[in-house]
């Protein structure tokens, strides 16, 4: 299977910064976005799709990334989640993320089918964190982002595993919401959630 390389970057010309995020899908917690320009003659060795990586690869590509490469993150809130949608927030945090990266872009490769309106020439890519080490890069700077993040909020929040699951589905994450409850973390317009705060409410009422 081929490895990510610089070829989309090359084809669009001038800076180009790759963008990705991470968080979409979980019960609880922000969505983190990332944005990264890398250093042409000083990228990290073995920069691929968050996903593929070992947590430990990723902690040690993340500081890589960081020492070498112009990097932005950004962030959505849960309550910008529920007020948004989801995608809509995931838009926000990518576009928070360019604007972190200090030097702007003058074109941006997005990981995904759909356009966030950056205001820049902006190329979609399906799979792109397997294609474009920049969106690769992204992807594993906004991973191990988010992951820390939810790891800090499983210390408050000690009953989802949140340490383990970042705040998706899981049996236990399933097991603590049926017997602890709903957080401030946890999003409310997710389907799921919904579906325990409407029983609460019908149990009030009774």
């Amino acid at each position: 299977m081929s490895e990510p390389d610089l070829s989309l970057e090359q084809e669009m010309g001038g800076i180009v910064a790759g963008v990705d995020e991470v968080g979409r899908g979980p019960f609880a917690g922000p969505v983190i976005s990332a944005a990264v320009i890398l250093d042409p003659d000083n990228i990290p060795m073995g920069i691929r799709d968050s996903k593929k990586l070992s947590k430990k690869k990723r902690e040690i590509l993340f500081d890589q990334i960081l020492e070498t490469s112009i990097v932005g993150i950004g962030r959505a809130e849960v309550t910008e989640i529920d007020e948004l949608n989801i995608l809509q927030a995931t838009f926000v945090a990518m576009r928070r993320a360019v604007k972190e990266l200090g030097t702007p872009p003058s074109n941006i490769l997005v990981d995904g089918n759909k356009d966030p309106d950056f205001g820049l020439p902006t190329r979609t890519i399906v799979k792109g964190d397997s294609l474009s080490l920049s969106i690769a890069a992204a992807s594993i700077v906004a991973k191990v982002t988010r992951d820390r993040e939810m790891l800090t909020l499983s210390k408050l929040y000690p009953h989802y595993g949140w340490e383990k699951n970042s705040g998706y589905g899981t049996a236990e994450h399933r097991k603590g919401l049926s017997l602890f409850g709903v957080t401030p973390q946890h999003r409310r317009s997710f389907a799921p959630i919904r579906k325990i705060l409407d029983s609460c409410k019908v149990k009030n009422e009774l």
